[in-house]
């Protein structure tokens, strides 16, 4: 698995270990970020994405009136 170095403000760690129940900055940064894919994933799976949208607008017939 390839890694990625970041630099965060360390009371910014702090906050989200003592949050998340980890014991160290990178599980608590790794499981927020876990976190956020799933919610992102679960959204998606309601919703949709961009392209639904504009195929069903297309498919609407038009409404003829007289």
């Amino acid at each position: 698995m390839a890694q990625v170095t970041v630099t965060l403000d360390a009371n910014l760690a702090i906050d989200v270990m003592m949050l998340s129940g980890t014991k160290n900055p990178q599980d608590a940064v790794e499981l927020v970020l876990r976190d956020y894919l799933a919610r992102g994933r679960r959204t998606g799976a309601r919703t949709g994405d961009a392209g639904d949208g504009q195929r069903a607008a297309q498919e609407r017939p038009a409404v003829q009136e007289g």
